[in-house]
């Protein structure tokens, strides 16, 4: 078979991820300023103003929202696989540290309340994440720091400090710094309250970082996969893993079991209430809408949305949810505090109620699946070379696999914010194979489900080593050959899918032809980015309300596809009316 390799052409990116790689081998951290010259170089997509002296807003944005708000506190970041890892290299006590999070990364962390931010990963994905990261954050916080050291504005944000930051406070900032006020304005959304003050430190303390990594092998990613998923199994004694077959899902923690459970449905009337007193006028008008059929926006969607934000705030909301999830056969596992931050849920497909589904999920002869074996076994996405990882792991302690489905994010370089993309071509980065698979999906499984965005079929997809490691150049190159798809889990993925399919390790830098595993394939992306853009929506852009529409479209097919596939298996028939599609 003749090959067009996508090469990136690139050196400059391979010669960034070399050098933090051959840095991190050392025992002694490594000082971020060392990585500097190489990430400038590098010309990243989501740091398109690395060189010049004023900040790069968007690329800033982009580092605090996926660091923990303590980072300005920092002076050591600290990579470990497990709590054992951490103990062996004198960090033994992190139960007594301070656990913190990022809005837009989901990776466990602990802050010892000085200088020292631990940080639990999962593969090397997370260091092709976090070196870059830390990078660009550091660059664009000595160019801040620069910029508000003067006394003019040392005054103003020493105003800004002690009284909430009004409009025309941000304008003079704007006006003396030169740096638009839009962008303080988004800075300010994401700070909160805390945003005088955090300015207030940038400007008046300079922040070198350092980076460790404790333990870098295989072996060790292995062993804390190992550990992740035992705690699956200690948490559910009652489940036979190694005698049930099952349907591997990768999404998030909240659709698939709303959608699997319907319990936001449920309590219209108390949602209802609670738009009514404390709801947004903006979410008071759209449900008005909606019942209006003035938009055409989904009445179940919107009220998954408004129940994320009740229960936020009634805590004995989300202990009832967890008891109806649980007489549905769904179970939550959250993962261990000392171990990397993988969620898991795992459905008893034969407990679930089907008059409680969402009303998109019926199907013709649901009453079949009563007699199934089948297990759903759904966690929140991870990063990378975890999604290897995990699949791997899980394949290992199920008796069988009827289907994988993955549901991610992605940029894309040919649509818009909102619309789906179906690959049936991966090429994967990391292992340089090109994957070509029978992707399980097609438009017309997605498009009835989805309002605000298109549905784009036989797409080719590119799984990339990092979010700043892309340039345009890069970019291009992929995007010549019809590679319009960026995303970092699919590849990974078909790895593990080929090792479960094949009695050998995964080539490289091969064709990989999967159109004979034993099970159905299915992959779904929607797209969060368009990274043509050089960077403009990247740091603050959050799709909020209206990401449900194709988060929530792609949940919808992947369970109809995985439920008539389970029906039929269980000699039922899963048609509804005259439309077979749902037939997997």
């Amino acid at each position: 078979m003749d090959r067009t390799i996508p090469s990136s052409g690139n050196e400059e990116i391979r010669l960034y991820m070399r050098t933090y790689y051959s840095l991190l081998r050392s025992t002694s951290p490594v000082q971020i300023k060392t990585l500097t010259e190489a990430h400038k170089r590098m010309h990243s997509a989501l740091h398109v103003r690395a060189h010049e002296p004023r900040p790069d807003m968007a690329a800033f944005l982009y580092a605090v929202l996926r660091l923990p708000a303590c980072i300005d506190r920092v002076r050591l970041v600290v990579l470990g696989q497990s709590e054992q890892v951490f103990a062996q290299h004198g960090y033994a006590d992190l139960h007594t540290w301070q656990e913190v999070t990022a809005p837009g990364r989901r990776r466990r962390s602990f802050f010892d309340g000085h200088d020292t931010l631990a940080v639990f990963i999962a593969s090397q994905s997370d260091i092709d994440d976090l070196a870059p990261m830390l990078t660009a954050y550091e660059i664009e916080r000595e160019k801040l720091h620069r910029l508000l050291h003067r006394p003019d504005v040392l005054e103003l944000l020493q105003e800004m400090q002690d009284v909430p930051s009004s409009a025309p406070r941000l304008g003079r900032l704007a006006a003396i710094t030169e740096v638009p006020q839009e962008d303080w304005e988004r800075l300010q959304r994401v700070w909160g309250e805390q945003f005088g003050h955090r300015l207030l430190r940038i400007a008046r303390n300079k922040q070198r970082l350092a980076l460790r990594s404790l333990s870098g092998s295989l072996a060790d990613y292995r062993r804390a996969t190992r550990r992740w998923w035992q705690n699956v199994e200690r948490a559910l004694p009652d489940i036979d893993f190694e005698n049930r077959p099952a349907y591997f899902v990768s999404s998030n923690t909240h659709s698939l079991a709303n959608l699997l459970s319907g319990f936001p449905l449920r309590r219209e009337a108390a949602l209802r209430r609670f738009l009514e007193q404390e709801g947004p006028e903006s979410l008071r008008r759209e449900y008005a809408d909606i019942l209006a059929e003035d938009v055409p926006s989904s009445l179940e969607n919107f009220l998954y949305y408004i129940w994320k934000k009740y229960e936020a705030q009634h805590p004995q909301a989300a202990a009832e949810r967890l008891r109806e999830e649980r007489r549905c056969g769904i179970y939550r596992v959250p993962s261990e505090k000392e171990a990397f931050d993988i969620e898991v849920q795992v459905v008893d497909v034969r407990r679930l109620d089907a008059d409680a589904l969402d009303p998109r999920l019926q199907l013709r002869g649901m009453e079949a699946l009563r007699s199934s074996d089948a297990l759903i076994i759904n966690i929140d996405y991870p990063l990378g070379m975890a999604a290897y990882q995990v699949l791997t792991e899980i394949a290992r302690n199920i008796m069988d696999i009827r289907g994988v489905f993955i549901m991610g994010k992605a940029a894309t370089l040919n649509g818009n914010i909102g619309d789906v993309m179906i690959p049936e071509v991966v090429h994967d980065e990391h292992s340089l194979n090109t994957y070509l698979f029978e992707n399980c999906f097609s438009a017309e499984d997605v498009a009835p489900h989805l309002v605000y965005g298109s549905v784009l079929d036989h797409q080719k997809a590119i799984s990339v080593p990092g979010t700043f490691l892309q340039n345009e150049g890069y970019m291009s190159v992929f995007y010549r050959e019809g590679y319009t798809d960026m995303e970092m889990e699919a590849g990974p993925y078909l790895s593990s899918i080929y090792e479960m399919s094949r009695p050998k390790r995964h080539p490289y830098n091969e064709v990989v032809d999967l159109h004979s595993t034993p099970f159905p394939i299915g992959i779904l992306h929607y797209a969060s980015d368009t990274p043509f853009s050089k960077g403009k929506n990247l740091g603050a852009q959050n799709l909020s309300y209206f990401g449900m529409d194709p988060t929530y479209a792609t949940m919808i097919a992947i369970l109809r596809k995985l439920l008539a596939r389970e029906i039929a298996i269980c000699g039922g028939d899963a048609r509804v009316g005259e439309d077979s599609s749902a037939v997997g």
